[in-house]
């Protein structure tokens, strides 16, 4: 039996093994839903006018296969790697994925980052470790992640809008409806837009609000340790209930506040403006708060 050379051995096992190239297509319902998975590595998400789901990208040289199924109207693309934890390392994949635009989607992830563009459909995106990003388009939007940041950008069509993260910071942009988000370590920043129902809280970080209510809205704000910095955007008609345990609170409606005793370092106060139809209740444990219209 011929012997290999111990020089060429060695050069076959060095020869890495390398990433495998995804390229699939998959007929689709116009409106149909769409279900991904991937542990690690990164997932985009874009609508176009086809009425197919192209899958493209690259799995980690440890991935198993990738699933890529119809079911009816749903479509499932799953990143499938080895059960045994110690093979871990080496299943980071990035897929980039399009959809019809008109469908629904649900992303999971565990270490990745999740990216969603042009999709009118309602959305559930959760991330253990990752940041996501996506459109909002008045369809319901369900975002989750425990490590990573949360941006939204919508064009004001009022919809249904959750967003929480343990750690990290959740921007919403043009946002218009019903919202709710939360932190437990890291700000919340909403800007142009105008709500029915607003609810935002933080444990630690502040909250800045650059929107408007609209008529018999309801706005509530709580923070444990941050500030509240309030700016409506056009006319306010609303019932003010705002008290600090530990902060300050500045009004540039008019009402000064009031201690709320004489032992205590926290303040408190309560006005009305316009004919009063909304609500707006803010709460701190320890910040400032401040409040004008624009």
């Amino acid at each position: 039996m011929k012997r290999i050379p111990i020089f060429v051995l060695s050069c076959l096992l060095s020869v890495p093994v390398i990433a495998e190239e995804v390229d699939k297509t998959l007929d689709a319902a116009a409106d149909g839903h769409v279900e991904v998975s991937n542990i690690s590595g990164s997932i985009t998400v874009s609508g176009w006018s086809k009425n197919q789901v192209e899958v493209t990208g690259t799995l980690g040289r440890n991935v198993e296969e990738l699933v890529f199924e119809r079911d009816g109207d749903q479509i499932t693309i799953r990143v499938k790697v080895p059960g045994n934890s110690g093979h871990r390392h080496g299943i980071d994949s990035d897929l980039h994925i399009k959809v019809p635009q008109g469908s629904s989607v649900d992303v999971g992830t565990v270490s990745a980052d999740i990216d969603v563009t042009e999709v009118t459909g309602d959305q559930g995106l959760r991330s253990v470790s990752g940041d996501i990003a996506t459109e909002s388009t008045g369809a319901d939007i369900e975002i989750e992640s425990v490590s990573g940041n949360v941006d939204i950008v919508g064009d004001l069509a009022e919809g249904e809008v959750e967003a929480s993260t343990v750690s990290g910071d959740v921007t919403l942009l043009r946002i218009a409806g019903e919202v709710e988000a939360d932190t437990v370590s890291g700000d919340i920043i909403i800007d142009a837009g105008s709500f029915d129902r607003a609810e935002f809280s933080t444990v630690t970080g502040d909250i800045e609000y650059r929107a408007g209510l609209s008529k018999g809205g309801r706005l509530d704000v709580e923070t444990i340790n941050g500030g509240v910095d309030i700016e409506f955007v056009g006319e306010v008609s609303a019932r003010f209930d705002i008290d600090t345990f530990n902060g300050q609170i500045r009004n540039c409606f008019g009402p000064t506040a009031e201690r709320t005793s004489k032992y205590a370092p926290g303040w408190e106060l309560e006005f009305t403006t316009g004919d009063g139809d909304g609500r707006v209740d803010i709460s701190t444990l320890n910040g400032d708060v401040k409040i004008c219209n624009e």
